[in-house]
């Protein structure tokens, strides 16, 4: 059992790491990563929808019978989150931040904490399932790093919060989700599982398809259909590297 503990929290720490690795690197070289921001987020509008819809789904389907409501849900809950901030909460001069920073980040840290959540059970079916989830899940974590740290940079949170922001929802709620989970783990059935990766299908739907693609169609850039089919292509990868 104390193996089993240590296996997860290593493939968390390391999912922590490298999307840490990702939001220094990107904050190291802030004008570059400024002026090829659309590249990213394109890139990773193809890796979060691909892997949302060839694996995500699928997968929560086969688990939870109920899982199109809860891909249903995921989606609304960002849109309705969305909606709330821009009517009750941001006010003109903050609806940039609102629009383009807070609530990409809320998507991409739901799903990070989901992840350290999936470490917690398949490693306890088995060190090598998990580790062939980790390998797989662990490929996406640099560039998402990369993409929360622009997208709250573009907002306007400056570069000192949108790294510290974006480590907090990208990188260490990962670790936190397997931390809570782990003891539960036993209790995390099969089935509620499916309705959790469901939620978060639908939230990273919404980000890739309602953020991210809007942002980069207003920049109109030339290759960043290019930078599109180069995260979808990363995202067949992960997932034959899932399955």
């Amino acid at each position: 059992m104390r193996n089993v503990f240590l296996a997860v929290m290593l493939a968390s720490i390391l999912a922590c790491v490298v999307t840490t690795m990702g939001i220094y690197a990107i904050s190291k070289f802030e004008p570059w990563g400024r002026r090829n921001t659309v590249y990213f987020m394109s890139f990773a509008a193809g890796v979060l929808v691909s892997v949302s819809f060839m694996h995500i789904i699928p997968r929560s389907f086969e688990m939870h019978s109920q899982a199109p409501a809860f891909l249903l849900g995921g989606f609304l809950a960002l849109y309705l989150l969305n909606r709330f901030l821009h009517l009750y909460i941001c006010d003109e001069n903050t609806r940039q931040a609102c629009a383009v920073g807070i609530i990409p980040m809320v998507g991409i840290g739901f799903h990070s904490f989901i992840d350290g959540i999936i470490y917690s059970v398949t490693f306890n079916v088995s060190i090598f399932t998990g580790a062939l989830a980790a390998a797989g899940m662990i490929l996406h974590e640099f560039p998402e790093g990369i993409v929360t740290f622009l997208l709250l940079d573009r907002g306007g949170f400056g570069r000192k919060r949108a790294t510290v922001y974006a480590f907090l929802a990208a990188a260490i709620s990962t670790p936190v989700g397997t931390l809570i989970s782990y003891p539960l783990v036993s209790e995390v059935d099969r089935s509620s599982l499916g309705s959790l990766l469901a939620l978060s299908a639908g939230a990273l739907l919404y980000v890739g398809a309602s953020h991210l693609l809007p942002e980069v169609e207003k920049e109109d850039k030339r290759y960043s259909l290019i930078a599109l089919l180069v995260g979808v292509l990363v995202a067949v990868i992960i997932v034959s590297a899932k399955e």
